[in-house]
């Protein structure tokens, strides 16, 4: 693409196994999310958009707060995925629209009170980029909420864990080797302080497994990134066979005693000055 904020080649993959897992990581990582939009002040009646809706699951999670005097539009440059998303929206009767485009592309029309994404600066060139054209469609006192990663917040709670974090290195490289961000924290609230907003708000978390979704989400995601791994001549063998990877994966945290953190979850928003700040005099 033309833009620095033009997605690239996505190293997760587009097809219907990797949508599953998408659907499976969003129910893990719903609650989280969903918090940080009403902190953020996302409720009724309000036009959201979200950036790299994928199946949907952001989307539909912003409808729920919108309710039906708000309304959702959710793009995205892979049409299958958004073929999916349509029909699950249509399945729950939400106030979404789904349209096909790139965000080099300037085929979004009007201007939102929120603008959303979750999983998605983190795979563009040029983050701050992208920050910065979003911020023309929003609306004076609107808000911008993205929920992003920190691969070193995983680390810090999996460091006792051996066959874990050579999944997260194995992970990790690959993204990094595709030109994907794995710590997000600083990129994102640089990013929104070069697009002009003041004291952005940020958090940084990391979920803990507690049902089989959370559970399966490190072998899952190793699963997805399989076909790059040949592609990037990536080592794997600190992780060993991959069907048995999620059996020994438990294996491991039973014998230490532990619980199976998540990727870390940097989650920022900033709100559009309602007027321009004066200019300073000379």
């Amino acid at each position: 693409m033309k833009t620095g904020h033009a997605m690239t080649d996505y190293v997760l993959g587009s097809n219907e196994a990797e949508y599953q897992r998408l659907m499976r990581q969003a129910e893990t990582l719903a609650p989280y999310t969903e918090r940080l939009f009403r902190e953020a002040g996302i409720g009724r009646g309000q036009r959201v958009l979200d950036v790299g809706s994928g199946v949907g699951d952001v989307a539909l999670l912003a409808a729920s707060l919108v309710g039906r005097t708000g309304s959702v539009l959710g793009i995205d440059r892979d049409g299958m995925a958004l073929s999916k998303a349509r029909s699950r929206a249509a399945a729950r009767g939400s106030n979404i629209q789904f349209l096909e485009t790139d965000l080099s592309q300037s085929r979004i029309d009007g201007d939102f009170d929120a603008i959303v994404g979750r999983f998605i600066l983190m795979f563009l060139p040029d983050p701050a980029a992208a920050l910065r054209s979003l911020t023309a469609h929003l609306r004076p006192g609107g808000v911008i909420v993205f929920h992003e990663g920190s691969w070193t917040s995983f680390y810090a709670l999996a460091g006792h864990l051996p066959l874990t974090t050579a999944c997260a290195d194995l992970i990790c490289n690959t993204l990094r080797r595709a030109g994907a961000r794995t710590d997000m924290q600083l990129t994102l609230y640089q990013g929104l302080l070069e697009s002009g907003y003041q004291a952005p708000y940020l958090r940084v978390e990391v979920p803990v497994a507690k049902e089989p979704g959370g559970y399966r989400w490190l072998p899952e995601l190793i699963a997805s990134l399989r076909p790059r791994f040949q592609e990037f001549s990536m080592e794997t063998q600190a992780v060993g066979e991959f069907d048995s990877l999620a059996a020994r994966l438990e294996l491991e945290r039973e014998n230490a005693r532990s619980f199976a953190p998540l990727v870390g979850l940097v989650g920022a928003w900033a709100r559009k000055a309602s007027s321009p700040p004066p200019e300073r005099a000379e």
